[in-house]
C-alpha cells in the first residue's frame, strides 16, 4: 500500500489506522446478539450453522430486529434442527412454510429455498463444494456464486423467487451473499465469523456492500462509484485489499458499524 495515497485529503495511512481502530472495536463478540450472525452461533453442528447462516442471510434486509424476530420464526418452523429438517421434511413437511413471510419473501420463495438447498446437498457435502466447482482454476468468487445459483434453480421454480438470491453475474452488489461468505470463511480470533470453510481464501472475498457500508465509503472517500452494484463492490474491495490483501473485508465491521451505530 502506498501511503502517499490520499482518499479525500486523508493519506491511504491515516484511513487504514482509522479502520483498524473501528474493525477492532467492532470485531466484537458484544454485537452478535443484535446481528443476522447470532441465529448461526445458536448452532453448533457445522452444516446446521451453514444452513441457518444461508437462511438468515437471504432475508437479512430491512431491520435488524426484525430480520431476527422472521430469522426464530422460521428456524422455529424447522424444528431448530435446519440441515436435518432440508434433508428429511420432504415436500410435505415443507408446506408448513406456506405461512413464512419476510418482507417480499414468502412461503413460496421459502419452500423453494429449502429445495435449492436439499437438492445442493444431495450432491455435495457442502455449499462451498459447489461454489469451488463453479470456480474452477484461476476464477473468482463471482463466477463460483453464479454457479451455485444456476445449481440452486435447477428445479422448476416460480421466477419470483430468483429476486432473492443475487445475480452477481448481471451485476447485483449481492450484499447478503457476500455477508454469508464473510462468516464463512474469514477467520480470526475474535469470536465473531465463523471460518468453517477452509478451502476458500479470506483473501478472496468481497465486500458485502449495502446502503451504510457504500455511504460510509463515499464519505471516506475510498468509493466513487455512485451506485451499490457489482462494479462498486470491486471498486471498494480493491482498495480495501491495499490495505489487507490477505483479509479485506475484515474492513466492513469498520464501514457498517461506522454507518449503523454512528451515523458516520
Amino acid at each position: 500500500m502506498s501511503h502517499k495515497r490520499s482518499y479525500n485529503g486523508i493519506s491511504a495511512g491515516e484511513i487504514k489506522i482509522f479502520l483498524e481502530e473501528k474493525y477492532l472495536q467492532y470485531n466484537n463478540p458484544g454485537f452478535i446478539a443484535s446481528d443476522p450472525i447470532s441465529i448461526p452461533h445458536s448452532f453448533y453442528e457445522l452444516r446446521d450453522r451453514e444452513v441457518s447462516g444461508f437462511l438468515v442471510a437471504s432475508i437479512a434486509w430491512g431491520r435488524r430486529d426484525l430480520i431476527l424476530r422472521s430469522a426464530r420464526n422460521l428456524l422455529d418452523m424447522m424444528e431448530n434442527t435446519p440441515f436435518d429438517f432440508i434433508m428429511s421434511a420432504g415436500d410435505t413437511g415443507f408446506k408448513r412454510l406456506n405461512g413464512f413471510v419476510h418482507r417480499t419473501f414468502n412461503g413460496t420463495d421459502c419452500r423453494y429455498f429449502m429445495t435449492g438447498l436439499r437438492e445442493i446437498y444431495r450432491s455435495a457435502h457442502s455449499i462451498e463444494d459447489v461454489i469451488l466447482e463453479g470456480m474452477g482454476p484461476g476464477k473468482s468468487l463471482q463466477e463460483g456464486l453464479t454457479y451455485l445459483r444456476k445449481q440452486f434453480f435447477a428445479l422448476p421454480h416460480l421466477s419470483r423467487t430468483e429476486k432473492h438470491f443475487a445475480d452477481v453475474h448481471s451485476g447485483a452488489a449481492g450484499k447478503r451473499l457476500n455477508m454469508f461468505l464473510r462468516w464463512m470463511v474469514r477467520r480470526d480470533n475474535h469470536g465473531v465469523d465463523f471460518g468453517i470453510w477452509k478451502r476458500i481464501d479470506p483473501a478472496m472475498l468481497y465486500i458485502p456492500l449495502d446502503l451504510h457500508s457504500g455511504n460510509t465509503a463515499r464519505k471516506l472517500g475510498l468509493l466513487t462509484r455512485k451506485i451499490n452494484d457489482w462494479r462498486a463492490v470491486e471498486e471498494l474491495t480493491a482498495v480495501l485489499r491495499e490495505f489487507d490483501p490477505a483479509d479485506p473485508v475484515k474492513y466492513d465491521f469498520a464501514l457498517f458499524g461506522l454507518g449503523v451505530n454512528e451515523k458516520f
